[in-house]
């Protein structure tokens, strides 16, 4: 997420319904403050730019719909130049999406209804569970949406256990060291906090993936961890299945430990994880 900088307010304004006009002076209230309990797409518009007379309409029509879902901020770059250069605005119509002080997600261009509406059901809060069970849905097609409807229900429910659990793996699972943090926040008292645990190890095996191989094992290391990052779960399991049959002292056990973050990561109901799992206990027994 890109942090919004600070942005000093001394002004009010009287919202229509769904849609405030912002400026400098009311952006901290309207937006940032605003954006606390409820998302913020903000509309970077100008009265001579084509596209935004088709798109303003449409967010508009939209805000007034949601009935108070999100709120519409709109911002005239004629009228309000410093906030187009704090936000980095190169072309309009340009829509960011604001929760918490944070842009979760953003286009540039006037979109179509249904691709719009698509876009909002990325953030627009809904009941936890339901918003859970989008964001799962958006995994495997989409996962920087299902990561952004993950850090919306942790805004409101920072101990979510599911939640954090799935942000963590997806976020461990690119790379990225704030999926072993995430995973770490996972309550002792959580069905899922085994399981987060048994993850971590995976970010050893990622961060090996673009270092130099010294030998054979050390290249099918690092070819497991890259084919782990690029989804290739199979190629994963048998690199790392190969290495223990070969040499089970290899980094300190090193690969069956990432193996079993893997099934950690992945869970026993994916179709690799049992044949894998039997395949490890003959390999080991």
């Amino acid at each position: 997420m890109t942090m919004i900088g600070d942005m000093k307010s001394s002004g009010t304004s009287t919202p229509k319904v769904g849609v405030i006009d912002v400026h400098d002076r009311n952006f901290d209230q309207e937006v940032l403050a605003r954006s606390q309990s409820v998302p913020v797409v903000i509309d970077f518009w100008a009265p001579w730019c084509g596209p935004c007379r088709t798109l303003g309409p449409l967010l508009e029509r939209l805000a007034a719909e949601a009935r108070g879902a999100w709120v519409l901020a709109k911002v005239n770059v004629d009228e309000n130049p410093r906030l187009a250069q704090a936000f980095r605005v190169q072309s309009i119509p340009a829509v960011m999406a604001v929760h918490q002080g944070k842009i979760v997600d953003q286009f540039i261009g006037a979109l179509p209804e249904s691709q719009v509406r698509a876009w909002l059901k990325r953030f627009v809060p809904e009941p936890s569970a339901s918003l859970l069970d989008a964001a799962k849905a958006l995994e495997e097609r989409d996962p920087e949406g299902a990561i952004a409807r993950y850090r919306l229900i942790l805004g409101e429910e920072p101990e979510n256990a599911e939640a954090l659990f799935a942000l963590g793996r997806l976020l461990l699972l690119r790379g990225d060291p704030e999926g072993v943090a995430t995973l770490k926040q996972v309550p002792a008292s959580s069905p899922l906090f085994a399981r987060a645990q048994a993850a971590l190890p995976l970010a050893e095996l990622l961060a090996e993936r673009d270092a130099p191989a010294e030998g054979d094992l050390d290249l099918r290391y690092r070819q497991a961890a890259r084919a782990v990052a690029s989804g290739a779960y199979a190629q994963a399991i048998d690199d790392l299945l190969a290495i223990v049959a070969r040499n089970r002292a290899y980094r300190d056990d090193g690969a069956r430990k990432a193996l079993l973050a893997l099934f950690a990561v992945l869970g026993d109901e994916h179709p690799l994880v049992p044949g894998a799992r039997r395949r490890l206990a003959n390999t080991l027994f």
